[in-house]
């Protein structure tokens, strides 16, 4: 019922009239391209120029978000669900971005990348407890998903080798984003349900701008907001960078509220899953870093999993029943039912004893 009385569009590219495997097609590759430059720009701020200021680069990215956005037309008269809709959504999309990226100045890209795969697990489970959803999953669905993690966290700690960066500090803040990642997505599923009239554009805007600021405390609390603004005003290229990176991430952004919308959380976190295997095995293909036997394996699980995704779902049909239905009477054996109850009645009148 959900995605029947909104008519979709992505970038001007109308999803709705168009099958299924098509609209799964351009929003996957619109979020691809979105976070693949996405994750290069990210590689080089924080690990090239070693700036992780995470809370700050995400209170930026969302003044870009909103330029676009005011760009492409829209205004809060548009709007089809209140403000205080967004202010949940908001502050845990807020938290999981300034989280994510924090975190990558404690951990190295593989590592972090190897906690944010788990993500599709508690998408799922959590699925069954939000309000407006209440999920349920058939068992291949959650096999597929765990074919999917353990795969790709295989492929990640074969690198890890390589260079290793964990501490608690970037473990807690990662598996922090996560568990807010697991609200976010079905969180925002549950208000297209609700309200199918929601547009991409409107939710990304309405939880950036409510959730803005709920970024300001935690920069006052650590001193980012200045050591940041310091930092990137001796290295004002930064922000050439940053801008760059939030106009791809934008793309990614509204392509993945398309695919929440159309398709739902659990099936775009597979996605997004799937997308950090296809960011490494570049990596490694670009950089000719040689493949183990470890690398394959991952590959292997990562591809089972895909594949099991895509299998249909075999639902039993309700059970009705066999009997064929009784052929419409015609105008003819109407007549003839209604002559033979009066035929019937004429005889057991004869037939009464006289009194």
């Amino acid at each position: 019922m959900k995605n029947e009385e909104q008519a979709r569009s992505l970038f001007g590219i109308s999803l709705s009239d168009r099958p299924r495997w098509k609209q799964f097609l351009i929003c996957s590759s619109g979020f691809f391209f979105g976070y693949l430059v996405n994750g290069i720009c990210e590689e080089y701020v924080y690990n090239r120029l070693q700036f992780s200021y995470g809370w700050y680069f995400t209170f930026v990215q969302g003044w870009v978000y909103i330029f676009l956005i005011y760009l492409q037309g829209f205004t809060p008269k548009q709007m089809v669900n209140p403000w205080k809709t967004y202010v949940k959504l908001s502050a845990v999309l807020m938290g999981s971005n300034g989280l994510t990226k924090g975190s990558l100045a404690f951990l190295n890209y593989p590592a972090q990348l190897m906690f944010k795969s788990t993500k599709v697990l508690p998408v799922m489970v959590m699925g069954a407890f939000i309000p407006g959803l209440k999920r349920k999953y058939p068992p291949h669905e959650y096999l597929s998903a765990v074919l999917l993690v353990v795969g790709l966290i295989l492929f990640t700690l074969a690198d890890a080798h390589t260079s290793p960066n964990f501490s608690v500090i970037g473990v807690l803040m990662v598996s922090g984003a996560l568990i807010m990642d697991a609200f976010l997505g079905n969180l925002q599923e549950a208000i297209f349900t609700m309200n199918p009239g929601t547009t991409q554009t409107e939710m990304l805007f309405c939880s950036t701008l409510v959730g803005m600021p709920f970024l300001i405390p935690p920069m006052l609390f650590t001193g980012e907001l200045f050591t940041a603004w310091s930092s990137c005003s001796k290295h004002p290229y930064v922000y050439g960078v940053l801008v760059f990176e939030a106009m791809a991430t934008f793309i990614g952004q509204v392509s993945v509220l398309s695919l929440i919308a159309l398709f739902g959380a659990a099936t775009t976190a597979m996605v997004t899953t799937a997308r950090k295997a296809v960011t490494l095995l570049l990596s490694y293909l670009i950089f000719t870093k040689p493949l183990t036997e470890q690398h394959g394996s991952g590959l292997l699980l990562i591809s089972m999993g895909i594949i099991l995704k895509m299998l249909p779902d075999n639902k039993s049909p309700k059970k009705r029943s066999t009997a064929p239905p009784p052929p419409p009477m015609v105008e003819n054996e109407v007549n003839s039912e209604d002559n033979r109850f009066q035929i019937g009645i004429e005889e057991a009148e004869e037939k009464r004893p006289l009194v």
